[in-house]
């Protein structure tokens, strides 16, 4: 069962921007934290960015005052806004959901892409 579905990759310029979206199903109960990872090719896969039921947020600082994750309870959906893109932020993008009882849901990856 799809639970998590991720949307907003592609390719850019240095120094262009993109959105990331999201969306988690209903069935996911108790959800804790919603956030960004990414890995690329040859390195660890590591935290750019989470956020927590109060609003709350973590940013990595790789990407502090580039990055801004939100969300939308309404929709069920988290975002990944990113500006100031640098080719080092190439990599594939995941989006996780934990909830209370500390199981992870991830999403399929989306690639991002940052070349001239």
């Amino acid at each position: 069962q799809v639970q998590l579905v991720e949307s907003g990759g592609g390719l850019v310029q240095p120094g262009g921007s993109l959105r990331l979206s999201c969306a988690a199903s209903r069935n996911i109960f108790g959800i804790s934290v919603m956030g960004w990872y990414r890995q690329a090719p040859g390195k660890q896969r590591e935290l750019v960015a989470s956020i927590i039921n109060s609003g709350s947020t973590n940013i990595a600082d790789s990407v502090k005052g580039r990055f801004t994750i939100s969300r939308d309870n309404a929709k069920n959906t988290v975002y990944l806004q990113m500006i100031s893109l640098k080719p080092e932020d190439t990599a594939v993008y995941y989006c996780n959901v934990r909830d209370l009882w500390s199981n992870d849901y991830w999403g399929q990856g989306t690639q991002v892409t940052v070349s001239s």
